[in-house]
């Protein structure tokens, strides 16, 4: 199966599979990371923001106005800033690195 290397909030590096028909925030979350993900996905909040390592940046599904429209929300926004939920995992993206943000 493919992995996923996360940074929580604590700066502590994890390894964890994943399955190619999840969400990157479905992934977080099944697997106890702490991200609200407070409205289940559907791309109304920021609560799922993460910081994806420029390596893989470009691998990823483009940012919609959607996303764009809620990351202006969120804080501690960078170049590198998403919302995990509107990431679809692949397995193109085994070993993609990502990164809680501050909440």
């Amino acid at each position: 199966m493919p992995k996923l290397i996360i940074t929580n909030r604590s700066g502590e590096k994890s390894e964890i599979e994943f399955d190619s028909n999840l969400t990157l925030m479905e992934t977080l979350r099944d697997n106890g990371f702490d991200i609200e993900a407070s409205c289940g996905g559907c791309c109304a909040c920021a609560t799922c923001h993460v910081y994806i390592d420029d390596k893989w940046r470009n691998n990823l599904n483009k940012m919609d106005e959607d996303e764009e429209a809620m990351l202006d929300q969120a804080f501690d926004v960078t170049e590198k800033s998403r919302l995990s939920c509107q990431i679809s995992l692949s397995d193109d993206l085994d070993g993609l690195e990502v990164e809680i943000a501050p909440e």
